[in-house]
Protein backbone atom coordinates (compact mmCIF):
# COMPACT_ATOMS: atom_id res chain seq x y z
CA UNK A 1 0.00 0.00 0.00
CA UNK A 2 1.09 3.43 -0.84
CA UNK A 3 0.21 6.90 -1.15
CA UNK A 4 1.10 9.60 -3.62
CA UNK A 5 3.29 12.44 -2.52
CA UNK A 6 5.28 15.59 -3.41
CA UNK A 7 8.48 16.79 -2.87
CA UNK A 8 10.75 19.07 -4.47
CA UNK A 9 8.17 19.62 -7.15
CA UNK A 10 7.72 16.14 -8.63
CA UNK A 11 5.65 13.22 -7.35
CA UNK A 12 6.43 10.40 -5.46
CA UNK A 13 5.64 7.49 -3.68
CA UNK A 14 6.18 6.15 -0.09
CA UNK A 15 4.97 3.03 2.16
CA UNK A 16 1.87 3.78 3.97
CA UNK A 17 2.28 3.50 7.76
CA UNK A 18 -0.92 3.31 10.38
CA UNK A 19 -1.17 2.11 13.43
CA UNK A 20 -2.92 -1.75 13.82
CA UNK A 21 -4.90 -2.43 17.26
CA UNK A 22 -5.40 -6.43 18.07
CA UNK A 23 -8.23 -7.33 19.46
CA UNK A 24 -8.95 -10.76 21.51
CA UNK A 25 -12.76 -11.65 22.06
CA UNK A 26 -13.23 -7.85 21.83
CA UNK A 27 -10.75 -6.78 24.80
CA UNK A 28 -7.41 -4.73 22.63
CA UNK A 29 -4.26 -6.28 23.49
CA UNK A 30 -1.62 -4.94 20.91
CA UNK A 31 -1.00 -1.98 18.76
CA UNK A 32 0.97 -2.30 16.24
CA UNK A 33 2.32 0.00 13.47
CA UNK A 34 1.78 -1.24 9.79
CA UNK A 35 1.13 -1.10 6.54
CA UNK A 36 -2.59 -1.63 6.21
CA UNK A 37 -3.39 -5.36 4.61
CA UNK A 38 -3.54 -8.52 5.19
CA UNK A 39 -4.25 -7.28 8.80
CA UNK A 40 -6.09 -10.98 10.06
CA UNK A 41 -2.69 -12.62 8.75
CA UNK A 42 -0.34 -9.98 11.17
CA UNK A 43 -2.75 -10.88 13.85
CA UNK A 44 -2.44 -14.57 13.82
CA UNK A 45 1.17 -14.41 13.06
CA UNK A 46 2.09 -12.10 16.13
CA UNK A 47 -0.05 -14.04 18.29
CA UNK A 48 1.54 -17.26 17.20
CA UNK A 49 4.78 -15.63 17.49
CA UNK A 50 4.01 -14.37 21.21
CA UNK A 51 3.08 -18.05 22.22
CA UNK A 52 -0.66 -16.76 22.61
CA UNK A 53 -2.29 -19.32 19.92
CA UNK A 54 -0.76 -22.51 18.69
CA UNK A 55 -3.77 -22.91 15.85
CA UNK A 56 -5.47 -20.85 13.69
CA UNK A 57 -8.58 -18.52 14.77
CA UNK A 58 -10.91 -16.87 13.24
CA UNK A 59 -9.54 -13.15 12.25
CA UNK A 60 -11.95 -10.39 10.78
CA UNK A 61 -11.71 -6.77 10.74
CA UNK A 62 -15.21 -5.61 12.85
CA UNK A 63 -17.42 -3.54 10.44
CA UNK A 64 -18.64 -1.73 13.64
CA UNK A 65 -15.17 -0.61 15.40
CA UNK A 66 -12.44 1.53 13.18
CA UNK A 67 -10.97 0.30 10.43
CA UNK A 68 -7.66 -0.38 11.94
CA UNK A 69 -8.90 -3.08 14.44
CA UNK A 70 -8.73 -6.78 13.48
CA UNK A 71 -10.68 -8.92 15.67
CA UNK A 72 -9.61 -12.38 16.75
CA UNK A 73 -11.56 -15.20 18.49
CA UNK A 74 -10.23 -16.57 22.09
CA UNK A 75 -9.51 -18.61 23.93
CA UNK A 76 -5.86 -17.42 24.54
CA UNK A 77 -3.22 -20.29 25.37
CA UNK A 78 -2.47 -18.54 28.19
CA UNK A 79 -3.47 -14.96 30.03
CA UNK A 80 -0.99 -12.27 29.27
CA UNK A 81 -2.68 -10.24 32.38
CA UNK A 82 -2.26 -7.00 32.35
CA UNK A 83 0.56 -7.05 30.06
CA UNK A 84 -0.18 -5.08 27.02
CA UNK A 85 1.71 -4.48 23.50
CA UNK A 86 2.84 -1.98 21.63
CA UNK A 87 5.64 -2.48 18.64
CA UNK A 88 6.45 0.32 16.10
CA UNK A 89 7.20 -0.86 12.66
CA UNK A 90 11.21 -0.84 13.40
CA UNK A 91 11.00 -3.37 16.45
CA UNK A 92 9.22 -6.04 16.97
CA UNK A 93 10.23 -6.63 20.98
CA UNK A 94 10.39 -2.31 21.91
CA UNK A 95 8.62 -1.68 25.43
CA UNK A 96 9.73 -5.36 26.85
CA UNK A 97 11.36 -5.07 29.77
CA UNK A 98 13.37 -8.43 29.95
CA UNK A 99 14.78 -11.11 27.42
CA UNK A 100 12.85 -13.52 29.59
CA UNK A 101 10.17 -11.86 28.38
CA UNK A 102 10.68 -12.44 24.62
CA UNK A 103 12.63 -15.60 24.92
CA UNK A 104 8.78 -17.85 23.60
CA UNK A 105 9.19 -21.37 24.61
CA UNK A 106 9.83 -22.90 21.17
CA UNK A 107 11.11 -26.59 20.10
CA UNK A 108 14.35 -27.35 18.40
CA UNK A 109 14.25 -27.48 14.64
CA UNK A 110 13.38 -30.89 13.40
CA UNK A 111 16.13 -32.14 11.31
CA UNK A 112 16.49 -31.46 7.37
CA UNK A 113 15.85 -30.43 4.66
CA UNK A 114 19.31 -30.39 3.14
CA UNK A 115 19.95 -27.87 1.38
CA UNK A 116 22.59 -26.43 -1.77
CA UNK A 117 24.48 -23.14 -1.09
CA UNK A 118 23.66 -21.42 -3.81
CA UNK A 119 19.86 -22.49 -3.54
CA UNK A 120 20.35 -20.30 -0.06
CA UNK A 121 22.04 -17.35 -1.12
CA UNK A 122 19.43 -16.92 -4.41
CA UNK A 123 16.14 -16.82 -2.30
CA UNK A 124 16.57 -12.90 -2.19
CA UNK A 125 16.15 -12.88 -5.66
CA UNK A 126 13.14 -15.31 -5.85
CA UNK A 127 11.60 -12.74 -3.16
CA UNK A 128 9.07 -10.78 -4.75
CA UNK A 129 9.25 -6.96 -3.84
CA UNK A 130 6.87 -4.93 -6.38
CA UNK A 131 5.71 -2.46 -3.57
CA UNK A 132 9.02 -1.84 -2.19
CA UNK A 133 10.11 -1.42 -6.04
CA UNK A 134 7.50 1.17 -5.95
CA UNK A 135 8.54 3.25 -2.47
CA UNK A 136 11.91 2.12 -1.60
CA UNK A 137 10.45 2.23 2.10
CA UNK A 138 9.31 -1.47 2.59
CA UNK A 139 10.66 -4.75 4.56
CA UNK A 140 9.49 -8.25 2.97
CA UNK A 141 9.55 -12.22 3.93
CA UNK A 142 8.98 -14.49 1.98
CA UNK A 143 8.24 -18.58 2.63
CA UNK A 144 9.86 -20.90 -0.03
CA UNK A 145 9.75 -24.79 -0.10
CA UNK A 146 12.94 -27.04 0.22
CA UNK A 147 13.25 -26.57 -3.77
CA UNK A 148 13.30 -22.96 -3.38
CA UNK A 149 9.66 -22.24 -5.13
CA UNK A 150 8.68 -19.40 -3.13
CA UNK A 151 5.12 -20.18 -1.61
CA UNK A 152 3.49 -16.54 -0.05
CA UNK A 153 5.11 -13.30 0.07
CA UNK A 154 4.29 -9.87 2.10
CA UNK A 155 5.52 -6.55 2.43
CA UNK A 156 5.28 -4.12 5.22
CA UNK A 157 6.77 -1.17 6.72
CA UNK A 158 7.78 -3.31 9.83
CA UNK A 159 10.51 -6.40 9.31
CA UNK A 160 8.72 -8.13 12.01
CA UNK A 161 5.11 -7.39 10.61
CA UNK A 162 5.96 -8.64 7.11
CA UNK A 163 7.22 -12.01 8.94
CA UNK A 164 4.63 -12.19 10.97
CA UNK A 165 1.80 -11.76 7.97
CA UNK A 166 3.92 -14.74 6.13
CA UNK A 167 3.46 -16.91 9.53
CA UNK A 168 0.02 -16.04 9.51
CA UNK A 169 -0.76 -16.86 6.07
CA UNK A 170 1.19 -20.12 6.63
CA UNK A 171 -1.46 -20.96 10.00
CA UNK A 172 -4.20 -20.19 7.71
CA UNK A 173 -3.35 -22.50 5.19
CA UNK A 174 -2.20 -25.56 7.71
CA UNK A 175 1.88 -25.13 7.15
CA UNK A 176 2.51 -25.12 10.79
CA UNK A 177 4.71 -26.37 12.13
CA UNK A 178 6.60 -25.22 9.12
CA UNK A 179 9.41 -28.07 9.03
CA UNK A 180 10.67 -28.81 5.84
CA UNK A 181 10.49 -24.99 4.62
CA UNK A 182 12.83 -21.72 4.50
CA UNK A 183 12.16 -18.28 5.38
CA UNK A 184 13.88 -15.54 3.95
CA UNK A 185 13.90 -11.77 4.79
CA UNK A 186 15.06 -8.68 2.65
CA UNK A 187 17.00 -7.19 5.64
CA UNK A 188 18.91 -7.71 8.57
CA UNK A 189 18.43 -10.70 10.76
CA UNK A 190 17.48 -9.35 14.28
CA UNK A 191 16.92 -12.01 17.71
CA UNK A 192 13.08 -11.42 16.57
CA UNK A 193 13.12 -12.70 13.15
CA UNK A 194 14.80 -15.66 14.59
CA UNK A 195 12.40 -16.20 17.40
CA UNK A 196 9.24 -15.70 15.34
CA UNK A 197 10.93 -18.15 13.10
CA UNK A 198 11.68 -20.95 15.46
CA UNK A 199 8.56 -20.37 17.34
CA UNK A 200 6.97 -21.50 13.86
CA UNK A 201 8.85 -24.70 13.19
CA UNK A 202 10.77 -23.00 10.51
CA UNK A 203 14.57 -24.70 10.11
CA UNK A 204 15.84 -22.48 8.06
CA UNK A 205 16.35 -18.51 7.79
CA UNK A 206 17.89 -16.62 5.24
CA UNK A 207 18.66 -12.60 5.27
CA UNK A 208 19.95 -10.21 2.82
CA UNK A 209 21.51 -8.56 5.77
CA UNK A 210 23.73 -9.46 9.25
CA UNK A 211 22.60 -10.74 11.64
CA UNK A 212 22.85 -9.80 15.52
CA UNK A 213 24.85 -12.04 17.99
CA UNK A 214 21.68 -12.28 19.97
CA UNK A 215 19.67 -13.89 16.80
CA UNK A 216 23.17 -16.40 15.97
CA UNK A 217 22.45 -17.53 19.70
CA UNK A 218 19.11 -18.52 19.43
CA UNK A 219 19.60 -20.19 16.07
CA UNK A 220 21.83 -22.30 17.14
CA UNK A 221 20.22 -22.69 20.90
CA UNK A 222 17.49 -23.99 18.54
CA UNK A 223 19.11 -25.74 16.12
CA UNK A 224 18.12 -23.73 12.86
CA UNK A 225 20.37 -23.19 10.30
CA UNK A 226 20.80 -19.06 9.74
CA UNK A 227 22.34 -17.76 6.79
CA UNK A 228 23.29 -13.60 6.47
CA UNK A 229 24.78 -11.31 3.86
CA UNK A 230 22.48 -13.62 1.17
CA UNK A 231 23.78 -11.45 -2.33
CA UNK A 232 25.50 -11.91 -5.63
CA UNK A 233 25.53 -15.95 -5.11
CA UNK A 234 27.15 -15.95 -1.84
CA UNK A 235 25.72 -16.61 1.79
CA UNK A 236 27.54 -16.55 4.80
CA UNK A 237 25.76 -19.82 7.36
CA UNK A 238 26.23 -18.85 10.92
CA UNK A 239 25.04 -22.14 12.66
CA UNK A 240 22.96 -25.10 11.13
CA UNK A 241 25.77 -26.03 8.67
CA UNK A 242 25.17 -29.54 8.53
CA UNK A 243 21.88 -28.88 6.42
CA UNK A 244 23.78 -27.12 3.60
CA UNK A 245 25.55 -29.36 1.23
Amino acid sequence: MHRRVSHDGVEDDVAVEEPLEIRVDGSPLAVTMRTPGHDEELALGFLLGEGLIDTAREATVPEDLAANTVEVAGPLLRDPGTRRFYTSSSCGVCGKGALEEVAVDAPRAAAGPRLERALLAGLPGMLRQPAFELTGGLHATGLFDSAGELLVAREDVGRHNAMDKVVGRALLDGLVPLAGRLLCVSGRLSFELVQKATVAGCPVLVGVGAPSSLAIDLAHDRGMTLGGFARDGEVNVYCGEERVA
